[in-house]
């Protein structure tokens, strides 16, 4: 809340929105790598029923974090932390989005945009890999001996936002450090392990989870809209090209 306070007293409103340009650029791709793996994977891992189990819904949803950690998460919030930070600095350097990231290129190579990768890679994949077990083994339980058994949208959301709740308090400690490792401080820390060493050093294991609550609001209701999008998208692609 003096977060929210702090910002809007001295940004105004649209501060709240500072980096959303960045975001919104990630996002498309971001959900198309995760969603696509995660179908890729358990079209070889379900069993004669159709049917994807827990453990195998975690394995799939490891596979999908570390896909999409490597591909789009790590370059594009490597650019969105920096640009935030920019911004609300003293003097900010970066005109936009796209010169923000000309300069991170010219000043550091393509390296500067894959600052933090390891933690980005332990954080997307612990964060697909609890969602997607969650949401399969929620899945599974509401269908019973029916795997094609519809759901209903809302039923959708109220499991999405279960399953954002779950990765939020499993991994909210590897998202503080590859926020860390991503900033323009990143240079303070000389690898992953360090950098989450310091932190515990310097500010206690109460640092792990600061802006959990923010997050919270913000992941369940992101996870639910999602998954809701998601399925309902392959309900109308399986209804134009069936397979039977």
């Amino acid at each position: 809340g003096d977060c929210v306070r702090q910002t809007v007293r001295s940004h105004g409103v649209l501060g709240l929105y500072r980096g959303l340009s960045s975001l919104l650029y990630g996002s498309i791709p971001k959900a198309a790598v995760r969603f696509g793996m995660f179908e890729f994977l358990s079209n070889h891992m379900r069993d004669a029923q159709g049917r994807l189990d827990s453990t195998r819904g975690l394995l799939c949803g490891l596979g999908a974090g570390v896909a999409e950690a490597v591909v789009v998460v790590c370059p594009m919030e490597t650019v969105k932390v920096k640009f935030i930070h920019d911004q609300t600095s003293p003097n900010p350097k970066y005109k936009g989005f796209f010169h923000g990231v000309r300069e991170i290129v010219r000043e550091q190579g393509l390296k500067g945009t894959y600052q933090g990768l390891t933690a980005t890679v332990l954080k997307q994949g612990s964060n697909q890999a609890i969602r997607f077990f969650v949401m399969t083994s929620l899945r599974n339980w509401y269908r019973g001996d029916n795997p094609n058994k519809p759901m209903n949208p809302l039923i959708t959301g109220v499991f999405g936002a279960i399953a954002g709740a779950a990765s939020v308090f499993g991994n909210t400690p590897l998202d503080v450090i590859k926020t860390r490792m991503q900033g323009l401080e990143a240079h303070k820390y000389r690898n992953t392990w360090d950098c989450g060493m310091q932190i515990l050093r310097n500010e206690g294991l109460k640092a792990f989870y600061k802006g959990t609550v923010p997050r919270l609001g913000r992941v369940c209701a992101d996870v639910a809209i999602v998954f809701i999008i998601y399925d309902e998208v392959v309900k109308l692609l399986n209804k134009v090209w069936q397979t039977d």
